[in-house]
């Protein structure tokens, strides 16, 4: 099928455009302040806008409606959970926070329990976002791969390196304008496409909702107390503890509560970011179950190839490129890539921003000059933009994208929550006991992770974990949190005997 001339020019405008514009930033990076805080007077809308882009990547746009497609909405009680994570982090995280005053979400750890909590938490982090931006340039690949058919692993590549240019020159306001400007874009493009579904069916709308029906694909998943299914409980319970971490511990997050004038405005920010995602999501549901309504009820539009469930990744993309009328198919895509432009260039800054304050200011130069730190942050974030590309052609051949990144999300984080959870609720916890907990935790989240892969068969099989993957940082927090904090009681009534 050849490609219309305009969907080549809007899109190349796009691209040209955001690297463009985020590359202007350039020249106000005159320090690694400027770089990493923006002087701490961005706009609170503007930064919600780019909490909210942050949340909405690749993954949003074209992994959720895979999902969706693949399955029901289970996937949503995820979204539900976020305006709780949100209010908790507003009242509690935030003014721990701007009360630190520092660009570093780990440096309250290295407070209360020393260098070494504020390294495991960094170096978690960081392998949470190699994976993330890993999976969301392999899903940005996908429309194009199927618009021009260009080879995945070149459009990865480019698109990769473009992402890079400009959040490596400009600094976190270029990544949260840009964040902002591909926010709207974004959540365009989403209500864009689900009306043109709604209104394409053969029959009428309502066929859409019957088909939808008919097939299950509005359950929000089983109630019942199983823990070794994705049921409506242990939906709930991840999206609790991993949005809990989101916007409690990320650094993608906590640095932009660094970036208004006040704290109201950050809290501001915040919600709004958060509230924001939960509608949008909702449009990426509709998306998925409307395209498996539409292709059931015209099932000789798809070819043999993408009939098969398990390509429902690939199907939104097909969508894109086949269905919709010249022009417009230029802008969805367009929304793909505003989708996975903007959470990867917030990584590439936020890991920049963390090698920089925790590591290299940490360790090697405490007497920062500036020109020296500005080149730290160059290096930091071209190294991690390549790793990034680099996971993300390994994933080329993966079935379902989200799947992959929620489980590799679980093992990465590590269960760190429960370490936050132990420094902010406990003020009696001791190093001694928030390391026994870590050390605890880490070892419960490998038997999960693993047990699964090597206990296969035979007298192995008992040792096996019967909880589902996403279970993993809710078991691993859990354990960190109250194996410290037992401990600490242990060791506090001892030191008392002994006194």
């Amino acid at each position: 099928m050849e490609v219309p001339v305009i969907d080549l020019v809007v899109f190349l405008v796009y691209m040209a455009g955001i690297v463009i514009f985020g590359s202007t930033f350039f020249v106000k990076n005159r320090d690694a302040s400027q770089y990493t805080t923006g002087g701490g007077k961005l706009p609170s809308f503007i930064v919600g806008m780019s909490i909210f882009a942050t949340f909405v990547s690749s993954i949003s746009f074209l992994a959720i409606p895979g999902k969706a497609y693949q399955s029901d909405w289970n996937a949503f009680v995820f979204s539900l959970s976020i305006p709780v994570a949100a209010i908790l982090a507003v009242k509690f995280f935030i003014p721990l926070y701007r009360s630190v005053n520092s660009i570093s979400a780990y440096t309250f750890l290295e407070k209360r329990f020393g260098l070494w909590a504020r390294t495991y938490a960094s170096l978690c982090y960081i392998l949470t976002q190699l994976m993330r931006v890993g999976s969301i340039l392999y899903l940005m690949a996908l429309p194009l791969n199927a618009m021009f058919n260009w080879n995945i692993s070149i459009i990865i590549v480019l698109t990769g390196l473009s992402v890079i240019l400009y959040s490596m020159l400009g600094g976190i306001k270029a990544v949260v304008w840009t964040d902002a400007i591909q926010g709207l874009i974004l959540i365009g493009g989403a209500l864009t496409c689900a009306f043109l579904l709604l209104f394409s069916m053969p029959e009428d709308p309502g066929q859409l909702f019957r088909i939808a029906m008919e097939h299950h694909k509005f359950s929000l998943g089983d109630f019942g107390p199983g823990i070794s299914q994705s049921t409506f409980w242990v939906m709930l319970l991840y999206g609790l503890f991993i949005n809990l971490q989101n916007y409690g511990i990320d650094q993608n997050y906590i640095q932009r509560y660094m970036l208004t004038e006040t704290e109201r405005g950050a809290k501001r920010s915040a919600l709004f970011g958060a509230l924001l995602y939960v509608p949008v999501s909702l449009v990426f549901f509709f998306i998925g179950t409307a395209l498996f309504s539409y292709y059931t009820a015209s099932p000789d539009l798809l070819p043999a190839e993408l009939r098969d469930i398990s390509q429902g990744d690939k199907i939104f993309p097909y969508f894109i490129v086949r269905e919709l009328p010249p022009g417009l198919t230029g802008v969805l895509i367009a929304s793909v890539f505003a989708a996975g432009m903007s959470t990867v260039s917030t990584s590439i800054n936020g890991t920049a921003t963390i090698i920089h304050t925790d590591y290299f200011l940490r360790f090697f130069n405490k007497g920062q000059a500036d020109g020296k730190g500005m080149r730290v942050l160059y290096l930091a974030s071209l190294i991690f933009g390549f790793f990034g590309i680099i996971i993300a052609l390994a994933m080329i051949k993966v079935k379902s994208a989200l799947d992959v990144w929620w489980m590799l999300a679980s093992i990465f984080s590590g269960g760190m929550l429960g370490l936050f959870l132990l420094a902010l609720i406990s003020r009696r916890a001791q190093r001694a006991g928030a390391v026994i907990g870590v050390v605890a935790g880490i070892l419960v989240i490998f038997w999960l992770s693993l047990s699964p892969i090597y206990f296969t068969e035979g007298a192995l099989l008992k040792f096996r974990s019967p909880f589902h993957a996403n279970l993993t940082i809710v078991i691993g927090t859990t354990v960190i949190f109250l194996v410290g904090f037992l401990f600490t009681l242990i060791l506090n009534r001892h030191g008392r005997r002994g006194a």
